[in-house]
């Protein structure tokens, strides 16, 4: 290992993995979470931000909507070219980029929070924080490759979930801000430190795999691959709507249910916490029982708790709608782990369909779904996009977000059936000879 790249790297080996193999990988996947945990606070820091922003600042509910769900639609485009830098510059190498560019939106943000400047400046600045989105493309595509395929769920959930804790961190600060009568700056300050501390953090203890340098071919096929857009769809589902709430629980409890910013600030961290920590389980529930199997009642789940949440929005009760908002946020977390199992199992069945076996079937898996985790993540976080514009819409038009969960519970709906059509249905036997049906059948297995 010169210049902290591995030359060789084989986790499906166990006796590699055992000697010194686990080892690496576990201590990359650490400080792989620091980072992609301060990325995540980084991208949803607007959550936090127009709780600050009274009527001083001249900005409605829908403009505050419309702020954040800037902040989504730059943190899933910019997820794409984060995920090829991987096998560009390393993915030791560019963690360290990754998280030193965090201290633009914070710095940024820093010096214009403030009564009086432009909603345009705010928005840029808001635009700004999207590399903190960034984060999780290139984290969960370089600790793919260091995982066996028996141990993806597990590490790729626990890193996942590490980063989407991020949420929940940034909003419980801001709580505790606010609770101090602090202003916005005082929340960047907090930031700013942990930024350089997790730059360092890269540079001292992270690795870059040589294996996966400049496999540009691997981006192509993922890309003509349909399995690549079919989980993107239902990733839209899980982690679209982890985001999308994340960014918007807050504003809609000030603006249907009139809770004040420090009231609102003390509910919205509870769902993307536990939703954050529930993601290894969802990994860890589909390395057992096959994600596709958990997906597929993780959607029934989430039909239900939006239901719900519908009644409690036209009845006006707060504890409802808070209590089913929170087992909602749960419900993306399990998926969201379940549906990132998925991606490599799905691809190391179409290696043994192509009648690969051992380490070629898991090299090919391991490259194909390196390359479509940061496409699958960047279209998943477009639905946070969706999300926020949706209630922006709503509360325009109706005054309540009412409409926008109704459209959300048939989206999921919509989720529900094409996991079970492309994952789960069994081909009639009778259709097609049983040598096509198989690589069908263990699709319920991935």
């Amino acid at each position: 290992m010169a210049g902290r790249w591995i030359e060789q790297w084989d986790p499906e080996d166990e006796s590699f993995w055992e000697a010194k193999g686990e080892r690496i990988a576990r201590r990359n996947l650490v400080f792989s979470i620091l980072s992609e945990h301060i990325g995540f606070s980084i991208w949803t820091l607007w959550s936090v931000m127009v709780l600050f922003m009274g009527p001083e600042y001249g900005i409605d509910p829908a403009g505050k909507f419309f702020l954040v769900a800037m902040a989504t639609l730059v943190g899933a485009f910019i997820r794409v070219p984060y995920t090829f830098a991987v096998a560009r510059f390393g993915g030791r190498n560019w963690t360290i980029v990754a998280a030193s560019m965090l201290l633009l939106p914070t710095g940024a943000a820093f010096v214009v929070m403030e009564p009086g400047t432009s909603y345009t400046t705010f928005m840029l600045v808001a635009m700004l924080t999207g590399v903190g989105g960034g984060n999780f493309a290139s984290s969960m595509t370089n600790i793919n490759s260091f995982f066996p395929l028996r141990k993806k769920g597990w590490a790729l959930g626990l890193n996942a979930g590490g980063g989407n804790i991020g949420v929940p961190v940034v909003q419980l600060v801001g709580l505790a801000v606010i609770g101090a009568s602090g202003g916005p700056r005082m929340l960047l300050g907090i930031y700013i430190p942990f930024i350089a501390v997790s730059a360092i953090c890269a540079a001292l203890f992270m690795d870059n795999l040589a294996p996966v340098k400049n496999d540009t071919g691997a981006s192509k096929e993922a890309v003509k691959d349909p399995h690549t857009w079919i989980m993107s769809f239902l990733y839209i589902g899980t982690f679209g709507s982890f985001i999308g709430y994340s960014f918007a629980f807050g504003l809609v409890l000030q603006t249907q249910f009139g809770r004040t910013p420090l009231q609102a600030a003390s509910i919205t961290f509870i769902g993307p916490l536990l939703g954050s920590l529930i993601r290894p389980v969802g990994g860890w529930l589909a390395d057992r029982y096959g994600g596709a199997r958990i997906t597929l009642w993780n959607f029934l789940g989430m039909g239900l708790a939006t239901a719900a949440v519908v009644a409690a929005s036209v009845e006006e009760s707060l504890t409802l709608f808070t209590t089913a908002f929170i087992a909602l946020f749960v419900l993306t977390g399990v998926g969201n782990g379940s549906t990132y199992k998925m991606i490599p199992g799905i691809f190391h069945a179409k290696a043994v369909a192509k009648g690969m076996s051992g380490e070629e079937a898991a090299a090919y898996g391991r490259r194909l779904s390196g390359a479509s985790m940061g496409l699958i993540g960047a279209v998943g976080a477009l639905g946070g996009l969706g999300i926020n514009l949706a209630f922006r819409q709503s509360f325009l038009t109706a005054g309540t977000g009412t409409s926008a969960f109704v459209a959300f519970l048939v989206f999921y709906a919509a989720c529900f059936t094409v996991t079970w059509a492309v994952y789960l249905r069994r081909p009639a036997v009778a259709a097609q000879p049983v040598a096509e049906a198989k690589p069908q059948l263990s699709y319920a297995e991935v």
